[in-house]
C-alpha cells in the first residue's frame, strides 16, 4: 500500500474539563469563568471539548477528590461521549490521578500537567525547553508513588543500575534526579549568558520597558501595534511563551526597548515558578512595566490580583512609581461604558491608560507616558560647538531633546533629559560637548 494514503495525523481526542468549586476556596473568582478558562487551556492542546461543566466540592474525598457518586456520574458521562481525556482543573495527588484514571478508563490530567504541556509545545528557545523540561521532571518526581507492579521489582546490579535491593522507584527518582541537576546546570550557563547579554544592553543607554499581563489580555498584539513586529498573537492562551525584544521609538524619537513576557494565569503550579523566574528577568531590570489588563472582561480585577500574586511570588519589585497599567480592549466596550472607564483610568492608582491594541485608539497617551516615566532625570544644558553634528544626533538617538537654540557661530544648545547612565556616556564620546545643570 502506497504510503501517500497513510493518514499520519493523530486523531483529535475527545475531552471533558471539570472544574472542582471548592466551597471558600476562591471568592473573587466566578466559578463558571474558571470552567472557561480550563477550556481555553484544554482547547490550546487541540482537544475537542464535549462537555464542561462544574462540580461544588463541600469535602474533599482523599482517594478520588469526588465522592463516590460523581465519580460514577462522570464515568457514565465520559463513556457516553466518548472522551479520551478528563480535565481536572485542580490539582490532584498521584494516587487521585491513577484511581481516577481506572474508574473512568480514561486519560486524566490536572491542571498543573495541562499548562505543562501546554508549554512544552510552545516552547521555541534552548532555555525556554530547558525551563519546561525542568519542571515537568519535578512534577514528574511527584507522580512516582508504590502503585504500579513494575515499581515493585527489586533490581540488583552495579553502577548507575542501582545497587543490591535497590526497588525501581527509588532508581526511577534517582534518574530523574540526576536528569534535573544537569538540567539546572545547563540552565544555570544559559541565563550567564542572557545576563552578559543584559549587561551589554545597560551600556547602551536605551530605557527598558517590560509588558506583563494575564495571558490573553492582549499583550502580544499591543507588542506588535507599538515596535510594528510580527510576534504571534492569537486568541488562545500561552500564545507566547519566551521572551521577545525589540526596539519602540518614543515620542521625540527616542528609542526605548520593549520586552513581551509570557501571560500570567491563576493557581499557577509550582513546579512552573522557576521557568516563571527566567522569563521574567527582564521585568526586574526594566525601567517601566506595562500591566496590560482586558478592561472588557468581567475578571479583569481578579486577573490583575493573579499577576500581582504572582509577581510577589516571584520576588519581582513592584515599585508602583514605575507601573504603567494599560486597560486593553476598549474596542470591545459600548461607548458609555469607555466614557466612565476614562475617568476611573485617570483616577487609578497606580495610574491607567485605556487603549485599544486591535485600533490604535490611546496609544499616543500610553507612548506619551511611558515617556514621562523614563524622563525622571531632570534636563541638563548642552553646548556643542560647530563641527559637533555628531553630538547632537548622538543626544537626538539616546535622550529626549526638550529645546533646542542656534548660535550665530554655529553652535547648539540643547535642553536634554539623559539617565545618569547616558549622560556618563555622553561626556565620555565628546569631550568637547559642555555640560551644565538646567
Amino acid at each position: 500500500m502506497s504510503s501517500k494514503f497513510v493518514d499520519r495525523e493523530a486523531p483529535v481526542q475527545g475531552a471533558i474539563v471539570v472544574h472542582p468549586d471548592r466551597e471558600g476556596r476562591d471568592s473573587a473568582r466566578d466559578p463558571q469563568a474558571r470552567v472557561e478558562e480550563a477550556v481555553g487551556l484544554a482547547e490550546a492542546l487541540d482537544l475537542d471539548i464535549r462537555e464542561a461543566f462544574v462540580v461544588t466540592l463541600r469535602k474533599m474525598t482523599p482517594a478520588t477528590l469526588f465522592g463516590s457518586g460523581k465519580v460514577d456520574e462522570i464515568g457514565a458521562m465520559v463513556r457516553g461521549v466518548e472522551a479520551d481525556v478528563v480535565i481536572v482543573d485542580d490539582a490532584l495527588t498521584p494516587v487521585q490521578q491513577r484511581n481516577l484514571e481506572k474508574a473512568w478508563d480514561a486519560k486524566v490530567m490536572d491542571r498543573t500537567g495541562l499548562i505543562l504541556e501546554i508549554f512544552a509545545r510552545r516552547a521555541r528557545t534552548r532555555e525556554g525547553r530547558l525551563q519546561v523540561e525542568l519542571a515537568r521532571l519535578t512534577y514528574e518526581r511527584s507522580r512516582l508513588v508504590r502503585t504500579w507492579t513494575h515499581l515493585e521489582r527489586q533490581r540488583g546490579g552495579f553502577g548507575v543500575m542501582g545497587g543490591p535491593g535497590e526497588t525501581q522507584i527509588e532508581t526511577d527518582r534517582r534518574l530523574i534526579s540526576d536528569k534535573i541537576g544537569k538540567l539546572k546546570r545547563e540552565l544555570g550557563e544559559v541565563r550567564r549568558t542572557r545576563t552578559l547579554q543584559r549587561s551589554s544592553r545597560k551600556r547602551v543607554p536605551h530605557p527598558t520597558v517590560a509588558l506583563v499581563g494575564y495571558t490573553n489580555a492582549g499583550k502580544s498584539t499591543l507588542f506588535n501595534r507599538l515596535t510594528h513586529a510580527e510576534v504571534l498573537a492569537e486568541d488562545m492562551l500561552f500564545a507566547t511563551l519566551d521572551p521577545t525584544l525589540r526596539m519602540l521609538k518614543l515620542p521625540d524619537g527616542r528609542p526605548a526597548i520593549l520586552s513581551d513576557t509570557v501571560g500570567f494565569i491563576s493557581d499557577l503550579p509550582h513546579e512552573l515558578v522557576e521557568a516563571f523566574r527566567a522569563t521574567l528577568e527582564e521585568v526586574q531590570d526594566a525601567d517601566v512595566v506595562l500591566h496590560v489588563r482586558d478592561i472588557a472582561s468581567d475578571e479583569s480585577q481578579a486577573q490583575a490580583e493573579d499577576v500581582r500574586t504572582v509577581l510577589e511570588r516571584l520576588d519581582v519589585d513592584m515599585d508602583e512609581r514605575r507601573i504603567l497599567e494599560v486597560w486593553n480592549k476598549q474596542d470591545l466596550l459600548p461607548a458609555e461604558d469607555r466614557q466612565a472607564l476614562d475617568g476611573d483610568a485617570r483616577r487609578a492608582h497606580p495610574p491607567a491608560i485605556l487603549v485599544s491594541a486591535v485600533t490604535g485608539e490611546g496609544l499616543d497617551e500610553l507612548l506619551a507616558a511611558i515617556a514621562a516615566l523614563v524622563d525622571e532625570a531632570p534636563p541638563v544644558d548642552v553646548y556643542a560647538p560647530a563641527g559637533e553634528g555628531a553630538a547632537i544626533a548622538w543626544l537626538y538617538r539616546n535622550g529626549r531633546v526638550m529645546e533646542r537654540v542656534e548660535g550665530k557661530d554655529g553652535s547648539v544648545r540643547l535642553a536634554v533629559s539623559l539617565s545618569p547612565q547616558a549622560l556618563g556616556q555622553f561626556e565620555q564620546l565628546f569631550p568637547h560637548a559642555e555640560v551644565r545643570a538646567h
